[in-house]
Parts: C-alpha cells; structure tokens; sequence
C-alpha cells in the first residue's frame, strides 16, 4: 500500500498530466477518495483538452467527494488551459516551470516531479512536516521551509522515497493527534517535540 499519488502513476505508466491531477485532486482529500474519484475522471477525461471540454457542472459532478472539489473543478479547467497554451498540452518536467501554474504548489510540483518524471524532489505535505519536527530532524514553521532545510541535510538518493514513507507511518503510526510512540519502531530515535498525548 503507498500513497494515492503513487498509486496513480504506477497504474498509468507515470502519465505526467493524470499525476498532475491525482495530486491536485489529493490536497485535503483522504486518499481512498482520490484514487475512487480518479477512476471515475480517467474514464471520461485523460487530456487537458478533454479537461477543458468537458462542461464544468458534469467535472463538479465527477470530482464529488472530493474536499472542494467545486474550487478543485476550476483548477483543473484553469491548469488545463496553461499546459494547452503554455506548454503545447505536455506537463513540464521541471520545478521552476510548474510553480509558474497557477493552482500548482511547491507540495504538487515536487510530488509531480518525482512521481512522473522520476527526477529528484522533496514532497513535504503535512505528515512529513509534522513527523521531521518531531524527531527533531528539522525545526521549522511551515513546510516550504522544511522541504529547503531537508534539501541541505537529506541525501538526494532518498529525497523521493522520503514522502513515501512518512505519508504511510503518519497514517499508521505518528498521526497528528494521540500517535502511537508505544507502538513506534524508532521511538527511541524520536525526541517526540510537541507531543503531550501518546498511546
């Protein structure tokens, strides 16, 4: 098991323009919801053209549960239309060109750059924020700032499996409230900053 982005572009032969999606729809979305509400888009859209064809009230309908997917129907519209007229209808490959899509975060960049075109990236989303403050790996405020300290300590060779593995232990193990230290393989290596409540 792996997390819904992973999933995606395992089973789609690392579509870079279906990653791009599965990752914006998976913010602030459980990932059983993504990977159902992906299967559902993939049969009826797989192009940005198709995206932005497609009227956007039927994209709302397809995108439901989806956490806002009204707003993430748009983006989706709105991302289409860069990559059509901006990048020729390819996703690019590189950090810098993705953040200049609009919509397109540092957490979705990175997660697109390693999950479709295999290059190296650090994904921080919440749970690898939250678990390398704990460890007391890093000491940051936001995850834009963990992502720049981990790039300066973290060998690049483990950049990307990084993300893998703290999305599943964060799910699993050191979730955000009560986590399970008892339980925790490397509690002992863990300096548990911020932690008032434990099983």
């Amino acid at each position: 098991m792996g997390p819904s982005v992973t999933k995606i572009s395992q089973h789609e032969n690392n579509d870079p323009f279906l990653v791009l999606m599965g990752t914006l729809l998976s913010l602030r979305t459980k990932d059983e919801i993504t990977e159902l509400v992906m299967d559902r888009l993939i049969k009826k859209a797989r192009t940005p053209h198709e995206i932005l064809t497609m009227p956007l009230e039927k994209l709302q309908k397809i995108l439901y549960p989806v956490g806002f997917y009204r707003n993430k129907a748009k983006t989706l519209k709105n991302v289409s239309q860069t990559i059509l007229t901006k990048y020729n209808g390819r996703v690019p490959d590189s950090l810098d060109e993705l953040l200049t899509i609009k919509g397109v975060g540092r957490k979705t960049a990175n997660l697109v750059i390693t999950e479709a075109f295999n290059k190296p990236g650090i994904c921080v989303d919440t749970h690898v924020h939250r678990i390398s403050n704990r460890m007391g790996i890093v000491t940051t405020k936001t995850p834009d700032k963990t992502e720049e300290v981990l790039r300066t300590i973290l060998p690049q060779r483990f950049w990307k499996v990084y993300n893998r593995l703290l999305v599943i232990f964060g799910q699993k193990i050191c979730k955000p409230i009560s986590p399970l230290c008892t339980k925790c393989p490397v509690a002992s290596l863990c300096i548990h900053r911020g932690i008032t409540h434990y099983r």
